[in-house]
């Protein structure tokens, strides 16, 4: 179940998956899920290619769920 309170995060900022998980309190597995079904969007670093999840995406998914 997504966090109950609204996501203490910056809109512009970057978040890595582990704490894209903590700010939502869900599991590594439960936000692969919500990303390959196009529930919440990511972005990916050039140089290592790794996944990041803007904070304004971080809200608006989590204003759809409450």
């Amino acid at each position: 179940m997504v966090a109950s309170v609204i996501p203490n995060v910056a809109p512009a900022g970057r978040y890595s998956i582990d704490e894209t998980c903590n700010v939502l309190n869900i599991h590594r597995c439960t936000l692969r899920r919500y990303t390959y079904s196009g529930k919440i969007k990511c972005g990916y670093r050039r140089e290592s290619g790794r996944k990041f999840y803007l904070g304004s995406e971080i809200i608006r998914f989590w204003k759809a769920h409450y």
